[in-house]
């Protein structure tokens, strides 16, 4: 398990202060209205400039960078953000950290597996487009028969490794998915979003410290603390049945409190796309035949 693992799951403190160091490191002087100078001895902005551009003192900012007790009001943190010039995602999370870095130390509750209910796996059953339930940390939780036959190589996995962000940070990704890296930064984002609003569910603990061991691209991409909230976009998939697909993918919240999202991907009616997407239905109907990606399961409609 990586250090970045660690602070993400003992102490909140510490995020909070990973966050904003990665963020005044980036920013450059003059980008803020500073002068350079010369022999700068950091990247981006010192700490002491950001102090003086958000107004709180310089030891009061350096103790929050370092992890250090220090409980900051909403209108300090929101004199950084403004500094920082923080899109209103980047704020949000900010303030997110700072809530958990208020209380670091947490009484132990539990953490129910994530799971389907009845009603959405009828649901899946008479959507006609590619649909995933896919939870908070990006698993997938359930499917229709379609989706299964699209993204085919997950349904073979044992459940803890049916991830969304882990299957694209497979070595062969790149030739199923021509964006690949672009979506691996976006999901890892959303991934590092939904971390902070529960840093210690131990299925995030896991999932994070597996990712960084197996993947450096991953591990790169977490340490930047970069965070995301997409709801909506596109994907490209390669599928060996019925070539290239491009379609349009949404998410749509579940009812009730924040967790499973319901993701499903559609294509412009009458269009290439859309005729492939059709041809690959038609090959779920025909009798007697299951479209199969190379070495993979036949598809299925939920998780064992």
């Amino acid at each position: 398990m990586t250090d970045d693992t660690l602070a993400m799951s003992d102490d909140p403190r510490r995020e909070l202060g990973d966050f904003l160091r990665t963020r005044r490191t980036r920013l450059l002087p003059q980008e803020v209205g500073l002068e350079p100078g010369p022999r700068r001895r950091v990247a981006g902005l010192r700490r002491e400039e950001l102090a003086l551009l958000a107004g709180v003192s310089a030891d009061y900012y350096q103790r929050m960078e370092q992890g250090r007790d220090v409980r900051p009001s909403d209108q300090v943190l929101d004199a950084l953000a403004r500094a920082l010039n923080f899109s209103a995602e980047e704020s949000r999370h900010l303030h997110s950290l700072a809530v958990a870095a208020r209380t670091p130390t947490r009484s132990p509750r539990e953490h129910a597996p994530e799971e389907v209910p009845p009603t959405t796996l009828r649901l899946l059953g008479t959507m006609t487009s590619p649909t995933m339930v896919v939870g908070r940390f990006l698993d997938i939780l359930a499917w229709n028969p379609l989706a299964g036959a699209l993204l085919g190589e997950f349904t073979r996995l044992p459940r803890a490794e049916r991830n969304v962000l882990g299957l694209l940070l497979h070595p062969e990704a790149d030739q199923a998915c021509p964006d690949r890296a672009a979506t691996v930064a976006e999901l890892t984002g959303m991934l590092r979003r939904q971390v902070a609003a529960d840093p210690g569910n131990p299925r995030a603990v896991q999932l994070v410290g597996r990712l960084a061991v197996r993947s450096n691209e991953f591990a790169t991409l977490w340490a930047r603390h970069d965070v995301e909230e997409v709801t909506r976009g596109r994907m490209r998939v390669n599928h060996p049945l019925v070539g290239e697909l491009s379609l349009d993918w949404d998410a749509y919240p579940m009812p009730g409190a924040p967790g499973p999202v319901l993701i499903t991907c559609t294509a412009e009616p009458g269009g290439p796309d859309d005729e492939r997407l059709q041809l690959l239905a038609g090959l779920l109907d025909a009798p007697g035949t299951t479209p199969r990606l190379p070495g993979t399961t036949p598809v299925a409609s939920r998780q064992p």
